[in-house]
């Protein structure tokens, strides 16, 4: 029997195998690309990139940037269709244009067992603009079938050193190979930025010397590098991530000095020094943090003599808060200024905590305004000063030696929150006499949810009872968000979301839109399942995850919640003398790695009240790849314990 069992996995193996023979190593379209019918690395894939490969470099002719590409894709689904479509996009500022030419795309397929060769005709491809600087060349290649192979490739023109092309070795299918080989002139010094945290299979360099020569006879030598990658899993986005540009595996490039050949230099990246210094001067930002502002124009006697500086700060932030509306604007360089915030009562960001910073250090508190990136805009660059990597500014107050991030222009936030978006792990606090620094963008205080849930039967054998809880930081920001913003809707909402349950008396016991907590109580009445003389009951009236957020194979980026967050559920039922406890859930304690976090699970009877609690503890804010299958079978469990954890009880009489 083991014998035909081996035979059978060889068996196997051998026909996985024969089906997959891709040619990774040449842009030539082989009999083993259409021949392959599946990519078993990844059953989920609707295309693969079989090989890709581009060479840059600037013409001894012209010196413009050349870069010639090579893709071959293997369409294995019918929804891998629209990576048939290429979109080229160029640039231009009006003097100076990108172009593309030398564009050649071939469909491949088999057709009873023949090889059909279909080439894109020159009248299909298509130009148009997309906006006031880019255009777009557009083709689509012909008679593309699931099982086709396509190949295509071009060259771009950039008159355009300033940004030399980058390249991208992850994409939104699987690669099997992709290269890439800059050659790039020693007049032009560039930062180069690896980003994804993936190592390349292949890291190769080499000096070509009188590479490029100018027409005075003086000539430059190149720096010709080779950087490959293979096996590049598709990057597919998913919950609790921040931009997916900090995590797409590709190279980067930013001008730091060019040398012309007659010896002048020209300097393009700068110093945090030089840039703390032009910022200070800038008419958006340094000169706007440094006007003064009459308090008697904004504040009322009582905030202006109050005496304690915490609650005087407190009441300055409100003021803004409320009086100020935000544009939905993030741009901090944009033409809305603090004088238009006064009169409009509306700006962008920057303009309300600008105005807030100066009321602020107008009365006598230390503050420091803090320029971030947010979320989805990415994490700025910190090897080198790149300002417009910023698209977000708030302000630092510094009261009894504690320090308190601030942003005005939510009306649900409370003193010292910033925004979920904000929470991109770092921003650059500036500080005009002592130089900016990198500083980290923590919440304030402890994001947690607590339900206590207590029932018992009536007279009438009605099970009914009552249900408190308690947010704090984030989940309580969400929760005033959405009750404060429209209570009608968030009953129904609630009520919705529990059909098998009937609430009443509902009652927001927190202070306000702006408490530091939020908090909530009502009555409920269970319509349990009932068969014959058993009853069935599901504790779990309410789910912190109704499904597992967690669906990927395979995730090659951290999993980041934004902040450190505990759930905590209690339940406690007063059995009634007719009914007995015939079956409850099993306990539970599992640990993430490291302790990374916690499930307590226990449910346990006393006499005749039975309790249940659940706790559910991140430990972290962020979880490196690692820990992606640990936390996804973690989620498994939190689901399946708030699905199926049924209590049986039994009628006695």
């Amino acid at each position: 029997m083991r014998h035909i069992f081996l035979l059978l996995f060889l068996c196997i193996s051998m026909t996985t195998l024969a089906q997959e023979n891709y040619d990774s190593e040449s842009y030539r379209v082989s009999l083993g690309d259409l021949e392959s019918k599946t990519f078993t690395k990844d059953s989920t894939a609707n295309a693969l990139v079989i090989y890709e490969k581009a060479k840059s470099y600037v013409s001894k002719s012209d010196f413009d940037l050349r870069t010639e590409e090579k893709h071959k894709i293997k369409i294995l689904k019918r929804e891998g269709f629209e990576h048939a479509t290429v979109e080229i996009h160029l640039y231009s500022n009006g003097s100076r244009v990108e172009k593309v030419e030398k564009i050649l795309a071939t469909t491949y397929t088999m057709v009873d067992g023949e090889v059909i060769k279909t080439k894109l005709e020159e009248d299909n491809i298509f130009t148009e603009k997309y906006d006031e600087n880019h255009t777009l060349v557009k083709f689509t290649l012909p008679n593309v079938k699931v099982g086709s192979v396509i190949s295509y490739s071009y060259t771009t023109i950039s008159p355009f050193m300033m940004k030399y092309h980058g390249w991208s070795f992850q994409g939104s299918i699987p690669k099997l190979y992709s290269e890439y080989t800059p050659s790039i002139p020693g007049n032009w010094e560039y930062n180069i930025k690896l980003v994804g945290g993936q190592k390349l299979a292949i890291n190769e360099s080499e000096v070509e010397k009188n590479c490029l020569i100018a027409g005075n006879g003086a000539s430059s030598h190149c720096f010709n590098a080779r950087y490959a990658m293979k096996d590049i899993p598709a990057f597919i986005e998913e919950d609790y991530m921040t931009s997916k540009s900090n995590y797409l595996i590709k190279i980067e490039y930013d001008l730091k000095t060019f040398r012309r050949f007659d010896g002048t230099l020209e300097h393009f990246t700068k110093t945090w020094k030089t840039v703390d210094k032009e910022l200070k001067s800038h008419a958006k930002i340094g000169k706007q943090l440094n006007k003064s502002v009459d308090l008697e124009d904004f504040l009322s006697e009582d905030i202006i003599n109050e005496t304690d500086l915490l609650k005087k700060a407190q009441s300055i932030y409100k003021h803004v808060q409320n009086n100020y509306n935000w544009d939905e604007e993030y741009l901090i360089f944009s033409e809305t200024s603090v004088k238009d915030l006064i009169k409009n009562k509306s700006g962008n960001v920057a303009s309300i905590n600008i105005l807030l910073h100066n009321l602020l250090k107008e009365s006598g508190i230390e503050v420091k305004p803090i320029l971030i990136s947010t979320r989805e805009n990415g994490f700025p660059t910190k090897i080198f000063p790149v300002i417009y990597d910023f698209n977000y500014l708030i302000t630092q107050a510094t009261i009894n030696d504690k320090t308190y991030l601030l942003d005005a222009t939510d009306k649900f936030l409370n003193f010292g929150e910033i925004p979920f978006k904000c929470l991109n792990e770092y921003g650059r606090l500036l500080d005009f006499k002592n130089g900016s620094d990198w500083i980290e963008l923590k919440p304030y205080k402890p994001s947690n949810t607590y339900y206590q849930a207590e029932l018992h039967f009536d007279d009438n054998g009605v099970l009914i009872g009552n249900i408190k809880s308690k947010r704090t930081g984030y989940h309580a920001l969400n929760k005033r968000k959405s009750y404060f913003s429209n209570k009608n809707s968030y009953l129904d909402k609630l009520e919705n979301t529990f059909p098998y349950i009937e609430i009443s008396d509902f009652e927001v016991t927190s202070e306000g839109a702006t408490s530091e907590d939020y908090k909530e109580n009502y009555n409920i009445e269970y319509n349990f399942d009932e068969a014959g003389n058993n009853i069935y009951l599901n504790p779990f009236f309410v789910k912190f995850f109704s499904e597992n957020p967690f669906k990927l194979q395979q995730r090659t980026y951290p999993i980041d919640f934004g902040y450190k967050d505990t759930y905590f559920y209690m339940f406690k039922l007063e059995i009634a003398e007719n009914y007995k406890v015939i079956e409850m859930p099993k306990n539970l304690n599992l640990s993430l790695p490291n302790d990374a976090g916690q499930i307590l699970f226990s449910a346990n009877q006393l006499a005749n009240t039975l309790n249940l609690t659940l706790k559910i503890d991140f430990k972290r804010s962020k979880y490196d790849a690692e820990y992606y299958p640990f936390l996804k079978e973690f989620m498994n469990k939190i689901v399946n314990i708030q699905n199926n954890s049924i209590i049986l009880l039994e009628k006695t009489n």
